[in-house]
Formats: structure tokens, sequence, C-alpha cells
């Protein structure tokens, strides 16, 4: 089998670069904000950095969170097989070991985990058709201060 590394490690890059953006308004949000869609602490309608540091306009904030919202219903499912997906695995100290269990379980995992890193990044770009090309310029200074390169093209 022939990969392609540096195509793949682009992809993981950018894909990794998503991810921690998520990740940053996932756990923002603290208790009552993510995914309930309450106001997080600060009073910044759940939307956290987003909320907090871009100025977005009341109407930004409406579609964001409509997208989030949209986000998180389409996902349920999957999140439902992964957490079904983990209750059904092997258990590695059960004193035998099935390899071809073992696989076939992380393979199942990895397709999930596929549809839902696609699926993010979709939210991601739908989000970033909200905001003006300063607010994106501030997003992508905020990436270059924490050594992240912004989600993009690779070279």
């Amino acid at each position: 089998m022939n990969f392609n590394w540096k195509k793949k490690s682009s992809v993981i890059a950018i894909a990794g670069a998503i991810l921690l953006t998520l990740a940053m308004v996932v756990f923002s949000q603290g208790p009552g904000g993510f995914p309930g869609g309450q106001r997080g602490p600060g009073g910044h309608d759940g939307l956290g950095p987003l909320g907090r540091d871009l100025n977005l306009t009341d109407d930004q904030k409406v579609q964001i969170k409509k997208i989030r919202e949209s986000f998180e219903e389409n996902t349920k499912s999957l999140h439902e097989q992964l957490r079904t997906l983990h209750e059904s695995e092997p258990d590695p100290l059960s004193g035998t070991f099935d390899e071809a269990a073992v696989r076939a379980a992380a393979e199942a995992r990895a397709k999930v985990d596929i549809e839902l890193a696609v699926a993010r990044a979709k939210m991601m770009s739908q989000i970033a058709t909200v905001l003006t090309a300063d607010q994106k310029a501030q997003i992508a200074a905020k990436h270059a201060k924490f050594g992240e390169r912004p989600p993009g093209p690779p070279e």
C-alpha cells in the first residue's frame, strides 16, 4: 500500500487545527453552556471565545448557534454509535486476546471518527461564512500566537 505521507500529514495537521478550535469553543463553555445553548459563565450565549473575543453581532451569534445546534443534531447518532462501539469492545484485561476483534472494533471506531471529523470541519466552514474578514484575521492571529496553523489549504 503506497501512502503519500506529505499529503496525509497536511490533512492530519488541518484536522488537528480544526479540532483544536472546536475544543477551545467547547471547553470554554463551562457548566450549562455547551451543548444546552444556555448562557455560560460570563454571559456570552454559550459561544465562548467567539462571543467574547470577536465582538460578534447579535445576528452572528444567532447564526452560529443555529449552525452549532444543527451539528449537534446531525452528529447525535454518530456519538451514540461511538458509545455503543466502546461499550461492546473486547476487554483487554479478560485474559484472552483476540486481535481480529480488537482490530475490527478499532476500524469501526475509526470510520465513525472520520465522519465526525468531516462534520466538525463542515461546521467550522459554515461558521467561517458568518464571520467578517477582520474576525477571521483575529482567529488566524490567535492560532499563530499559540503556534498552530489556522485551517486552510495545505501548501
